[in-house]
Parts: C-alpha cells; structure tokens; sequence
C-alpha cells in the first residue's frame, strides 16, 4: 500500500468514524475513537491499550485508557448505527447466534468464572459473550453482544460494585440473552430473515417456542436425543371411564422417539447429495434428507396446551410439525447432525443445507475479532470497559468489511504509457 492508498484510507475512516459515533458528544472522544480504531486495525500481536499506544503516532495511553474504562459515552447508539450500515451491505440470508469465550486470569474482570470455555475445549476461568451476526457465505458482521454473567456475580455485591454492574442486571441464560438481543434489534425496526444456531441454542425448546411467537424462521441444530413424533402420528383420546372428572385430554399413543431413531428408519434413498457452498479446496458436498415432524417433550407441549385451553378452552393434541435436516455423510456409519426448521412445508431441502451450514462464517469473525482486532486482548474489569472495547472492536470489523465490499476503484493509468503504441520501423 503507498502514501496515497494510505490516505485514502485513512480518509474514509474519518469519514466512517464522523457518522458512526455521531451520538459520542464530544469531539475529543470521537477523535480518541478514531485513534482506538486505527490500533487495532494496525499491525502487532497485541491489542491492549499500552501496545497501541506505542505503535500509534498520536496515541496517548492514559487517553485511551481513560476513553475505554472510565469514559460515560453510550455505546448503544454506536452500535444500532453500525447495524443500519451493514444491514444493507451485507444482505444477509441469515442471523446468526453464537457465542465465545476468553479466557482469563484472576475472578475480578466483570463476568469472569469457572465455566466452559470454547476457546480452550475444557472447563477454565473465562468470560463468556453471546452474540448475534448477520451474515451470508461471503460476509457478516456482528449486530448485538451480551456478556453473560454467571449465577455467582448476581450476589457478589463486592465485585459488582468494583466492575460497576448496573444494578438492573443480573444473571439470565444465555438463550435469553440471545432473544433480548433480537428483540432489541427489533425495536431499532431490524428483523432476521432466518435466526440460525447451533445445538447449544437448537436444542432448547423454550428459546424456539420463543422465536416462533416472535413470528421469527428458524434453522436450529440439535442434538440427537431431541425427540419429535412422525408427521403421521395422531394423538387419541383415551375411553372416559364414568361420567365425574376431568375428560382425558388427546395424546399419542407412543412415546416420541428421539430424531436420531427417525433418522435411522429411512431407508438409504431418502438421503441425497447437496453441495452448499464452494470451499477453498473444491466443492462442499455431503448427503441429507428432510422429512417433517412435530417436535415433542413437556417443555414443547405445556405452552402449546396453556394457549389453546385459554383461547377455545381445549386442546385436540396435535403438536406444531416443522422440517427435521439430517446429513449422513457417505463415509459415515450413522447421521452426523440434526437440524429443526420452522420455514414453510414448500422449502427445497438445499434452502434448508445452505441455512443450516452459514454458521462457518461466524467462525470466520470470531478468528478475526480475536486474533486480528485484539477483542480478547482487553485488559481492563469493568462493565462499561468491556462493552466499550466490544464496540470499538465491532466498528473495526464494520469497517474493514465495508472496504472489502467496496467496488473495486481501478489504479489510474499515466497519460504517457495509456495511449503507448509501438515504434514504426520504415
């Protein structure tokens, strides 16, 4: 890159910082945005504040430090205009829940505790965030973030007190904090075209129970022991013996089998081949199959009852169906993952696979957050530090995103050289 590429750059990013953090009411806050965001955009292994400072013309420790931990300005309003930018950048087919870890030393930076940590594949001290991206196979970005807090943080007035918690906040499940997270995106007039997740979330019927009332689509992993009775399956009321009590209510006659039982009863033609995407290495190819069926277990049937006996004052019995996914690759001995779906009856099952399989790219973010704009290199303990440092690291990736999208400007061509022919000989 040369000095002139530099300064284009460096223009844009004026500009981007000028309307991203136009709700930051100071101008030397917004300026100390633009430098924060310069350091971890910048070259180095690490991103903390002191090893930025160091690498940054204008960068000024105490500054910076003072603009990420002890700093009033909202994050909020940053990050809701970040989102209207890359909402229609990127186009997404999808959004997606996740979550990631870092670990840490120490119990007093907000949110840390003994809990398991994907970074390390094992139980460790670590903070843990949920979050949500938009994203397509060729990009995506991060809308919303939520440091979970472990149940031993909602009591310990101490370290509250010293990480400055907000008293409204306390523990909830992550799941909750990924629906609190859409319903905020929501209220900013920004709606999923499909929520996607893995079978952490999937697996959960209260959080898919959630996302239906929500009138959200969804394509969820679970794991194999979920269970969910054949499309076919119609419950019965049993005989009522006498005329005192309650009537019987209506229920299958057999218990629901998990989906990995459902998978193994289809016969080998019920799976087809599906390329989803173009990998580095060639196409990204394996086997499914799609059939529906009505998810089951108390959690899924209690709310269902609840709302049909308050509406007719009654229930027939018949669970909700939706799609089951299930990929059996051929050089596998039984399925390898399981999907439930609520998009409509009509979908073709390679919708279904290219959903299912966007999750890859929020792996990509996570490499690129963390190992390259330094978001688990943070090393202050405060709760407005961290939600500042995420925001700032968020704008960052919002940022280079935007310049990898970006139209490609041709590299101007010399008046001299442009209209060059060759040398006439006589």
């Amino acid at each position: 890159m040369d000095a002139l590429e530099v300064n284009r750059v460096r223009a844009k990013l004026a500009l981007f910082v000028e309307d991203v953090f136009a709700s930051v009411p100071r101008k030397d806050q917004r300026a100390k945005g633009d430098c924060y965001l310069r350091g971890l955009m910048l070259e180095g292994r690490r991103k903390s504040v002191q090893a930025m400072a160091l690498r940054l013309p204008d960068g000024n420790e105490q500054n910076l430090q003072q603009f990420v931990n002890q700093s009033t300005w909202d994050p909020v309003p940053v990050q809701r205009r970040i989102a209207e930018r890359m909402l229609p950048l990127i186009g997404p087919t999808a959004w997606v829940i996740d979550d990631v870890s870092v670990p840490k030393d120490g119990r007093m930076s907000v949110g840390v505790a003994p809990q398991y940590c994907g970074a390390l594949g094992k139980r460790a001290n670590c903070q843990v965030a949920v979050s949500v991206h938009a994203a397509t196979d060729t990009a995506s970005c991060p809308l919303q973030w939520r440091l979970f807090l472990p149940k031993e943080w909602a009591w310990d007035t101490d370290r509250r007190a010293r990480t400055r918690i907000p008293p409204e906040v306390t523990h909830r499940e992550k799941w909750r904090l990924a629906l609190d997270m859409l319903d905020t995106l929501a209220t900013w007039s920004m709606t999923p075209p499909v929520v996607v997740a893995d079978a952490a979330y999937g697996t959960n019927a209260h959080l898919r129970a959630a996302l239906s009332d929500r009138q959200l689509a969804y394509v969820l992993a679970v794991r194999a022991d979920v269970t969910a009775h054949p499309f076919d399956a119609k419950p019965v009321t049993p005989r009522r013996n006498g005329t005192v009590g309650c009537r019987p209510q209506p229920r299958y006659r057999e218990p629901a089998p998990s989906v990995a039982a459902l998978a193994s009863g289809l016969g080998p033609d019920a799976f087809t081949p599906v390329t989803w995407r173009q990998g580095s290495r060639g196409e990204l190819r394996s086997r499914f199959a799609a059939v529906r069926v009505r998810p089951a277990g108390k959690a899924v049937e209690r709310p269902i009852r609840a709302a049909a006996s308050a509406e007719q004052g009654w229930w027939d019995g018949i669970l909700p169906d939706c799609w089951l996914l299930i990929e059996w690759p051929e050089d596998s001995e039984e399925p390898t993952n399981y999907w439930l779906s609520s998009l409509p009856a009509h979908t073709p099952i390679a919708d279904l696979v290219r959903l299912a399989k966007v999750r890859w790219r929020i792996e990509h973010d996570y490499r690129e957050l963390k190992h390259g704009l330094g978001l688990d290199h943070f090393e202050g303990r405060s709760w407005p530090g961290w939600h500042h440092h995420v925001t700032l690291v968020t704008a960052a990736h919002a940022f280079l995103t935007e310049q990898r999208l970006a139209p490609k400007v041709p590299t101007p061509v010399s008046p001299s050289t442009k209209y060059s022919t060759p040398s006439r000989t006589s």
